[in-house]
This record gives structure tokens, sequence and C-alpha cells, in this order.
């Protein structure tokens, strides 16, 4: 299970001052916490639709980069920002996301392949499909679109796009993620990686209660295969989830001990 950490996004109010403000050291600061907490990638995102990414984004990754060197998650659309960021990366970034709303998608393609980049499908057209055969239809498509500029899908990760479970349908969603994920395993060959926001499941629900919907709907998904989780890796019951299920998958050797210490 790969760790992405969402931290440094629109709602956290400190990393966002930093960012308008361009403070480096809170932003070191910040994002070292997130590499101590157990993240292998950082997603960084400093808009919502992309406006002044092509400024900020730069010089965020460059800050991240020479200090603590991680994975980045480039978390726009902006092209021009992709672009000043790409060449900041001291290891291949991950490009979060492509859907088919994006009038660029050429533009994207391009950046990464031609930047040996991962990149994160994403089931989103309009809407978020609600049934399997809508979200399998859209990643389908961006899987050959995909393919056709020469990225294959071991650099793929295809996300279901997860809504919140208090939504109208969210069950609906949530259940029809998990059979997207199976789905995407047993089908696409060569194999694709698959990835979910995993606390967007319990967005507007109480605080109190997001760890535990997110620690089960990430231990519901991790059944179905899933590769890589972007989620609060400052949380420290979700990131003892993550040490159970790397557990359980053999990819860790489990002591009780080290999972004490995740807590």
């Amino acid at each position: 299970m790969i760790v992405i950490a969402e931290n440094l996004n629109t709602r956290n109010m400190a990393y966002m001052k930093a960012v308008t403000e361009f403070d480096p050291e809170t932003i070191k600061r910040l994002s070292g916490e997130l590499v101590n907490a157990g993240a292998d990638v950082i997603n960084i995102q400093c808009s919502l639709d992309g406006s002044g990414d092509e400024e900020m984004l730069p010089r965020v990754v460059e800050v991240i980069v020479q200090s603590h060197d991680p994975v980045i998650c480039l978390d726009t659309r902006n092209t021009e920002a992709l672009k000043r960021s790409l060449s900041l990366c001291t290891k291949p970034p991950i490009i979060n996301y492509l859907s088919l709303e994006e009038q660029n998608a050429e533009e994207i393609l391009s950046l990464c392949r031609n930047n040996q980049c991962w990149l994160i499908i994403r089931a989103l057209k309009g809407i978020i499909p609600t049934s399997l055969e809508g979200k399998m239809q859209v990643l389908e498509e961006l899987i050959e679109m995909a393919n056709a500029a020469d990225i294959p899908n071991v650099r793929l990760f295809a996300d279901p796009s997860v809504v919140h479970i208090g939504r109208g349908m969210g069950q609906d969603h949530i259940a029809s993620s998990h059979e997207c994920i199976l789905a995407l395993k047993e089908m696409v060959d060569p194999p694709i990686n698959t990835i979910a926001w995993i606390s967007n499941v319990s967005a507007g629900l109480d605080r109190k209660l997001k760890s535990r919907v997110n620690s089960g709907f990430m231990t519901y998904m991790a059944g179905a295969g899933l590769d890589a989780a972007i989620i609060d890796v400052l949380d420290t019951e979700i990131m003892k989830t993550v040490y159970l299920i790397r557990s359980f998958r053999d990819e860790i050797i489990f002591s009780e001990a080290d999972l004490e210490g995740t807590v």
C-alpha cells in the first residue's frame, strides 16, 4: 500500500498562509512532519481550480524537494504549473489527475510521457458516475488515451472517484467504487495500479467520526486490491490501519512494538 499524504491542501489554513505569503520555513516544517509520519508521497495542492498554480506550485515543490526529497504528487491540471514543477523533481512525480473534463488532455499526456511521470486517471466526466459500468467506461477511455500517448498501464493509477457516505447516493458510490477496484484488477491487462482519495468518504461528517469511517473504508478498499491511498498521514488511527494492511499483505514484518509506535 502506497501512502500519499493529502495534508498540503487548500483546507489547511497554516499551509495556505505559508504558500500565499511564501514562508519556506513553515512549508519545510509541515512537509517534514508528513515524511516523519510515514508518507511515501506528498500530494501538493495550491488551489482548487489551478489559478495561480504556475507561480505557487513550483515554489512549494522546490522547498519540499530540497528539504526532504520525497516523491511528489502534483495536484493541478494547470499545464504551465506542471511544466515548471516537473523540472524541479528529482524523482518521477505523480500527476494528479486526468479526467474526461480536461480541455488540455493531450498536453498533460505529453508532459507525463516526456517526463516519465506517473498519472492518476479519474472516473469523472461532467459528474462522477454512480454505477460500476459508468466508472469503468470513463476509465477505459482514459486508459486508451494514455496508451495511445505511449504511457503504459504500469505508470497509471486508476481512481474510481470516491464521494462522501452522507451524500444522497453515497453508499451506492462506495459499493461501485469497491467493485471498480475489483474489476480493474481482474479485467485490465496489462495490470494497472489503483488509487482512492480515502477521506472523501467522510466529508461532512462529525470530526469525531472521520477516523473511524476513513479507516474502515480504507480496509474495505484494500480488500479489493487497492494499491495506493491518499490519506491524512497525521491521523494516527488511519496510520495504524495502514500498518495492519501492510502486515496482512506480508509487505512488512508485524510486531506489536511497531504497531504501538504508530499510536
